[in-house]
This record gives C-alpha cells, structure tokens and sequence, in this order.
C-alpha cells in the first residue's frame, strides 16, 4: 500500500526547525529508502510562491497564493509504500518533522478514480 505523508507547518515551526532538523530529516529519509519504504519526497517552495488554479464555466482562474487560508500549510511530502497503515504509522512517527509541526498520513487510492 502505498501513503502519502503530509508535511505541514506554521512560521512558528520552520523557526524551530533550522539546519539540525534538516540533517535529522535527511537521515530519516535515507534509512526509509535503505529500507524500501520511502518512495519519494521533497520539500515544497514557499506559500508565498503558490497559485492557486480553478477552472469554472471554461475560464481558467488563477490566484496569487495557497487555496487554504490557514495558519498552516503544506511544507512538503513523502510517498511512502509499506506493507499494512500500523507501518506507515511507525515510519511516519520518526519522522522529525514531527516534533516542530504536523504530519498528515494518507492512504493513496490504487487505480482509476470511481464515480460518486
């Protein structure tokens, strides 16, 4: 099964966070692909830098900015592919991410898209 892990944040983590997280987050995605779980990840460009796109009646609109209007936004991602959720889980929680902001894990749905 294979997972999305979410990484999230506000000016007060990417504050805590500095080169020493970093390092730390480096070392936890090496040893996550040593050990074939850690698909791919990276981190994200700024809010600041987002667009936002809609397309409604044909026309394309596009905003300056993220879609979410909150404290917190999206730092970055992880795919993860593990055996069963209790191992995304421990992987995710070693994360050191987790100590400054918040993770969000969810499962990516396999195949084409269903009709509601």
């Amino acid at each position: 099964m294979r997972y999305l892990l979410l990484l999230c944040g506000d000016d007060t983590a990417d504050e805590a966070a500095g080169p020493e997280m970093a390092r730390r987050c480096h070392e936890w995605g090496a040893e996550l692909a040593r050990r074939g779980i850690r698909q791919t990840g990276t981190g994200l460009r700024p809010p600041s830098e987002a667009k936002t796109l809609r397309v409604r009646d044909g026309d394309v609109l596009l905003t300056d900015g993220p879609f979410a209007e909150t404290k917190e936004q999206i730092g970055g991602y992880v795919i993860l592919e593990c055996q069963d959720r209790e191992t995304a889980v421990e992987a995710a929680s070693r994360h050191p991410w987790a100590e400054a902001g918040t993770l969000e894990l969810r499962e990516i749905a396999e195949g084409p898209p269903t009709p509601s």
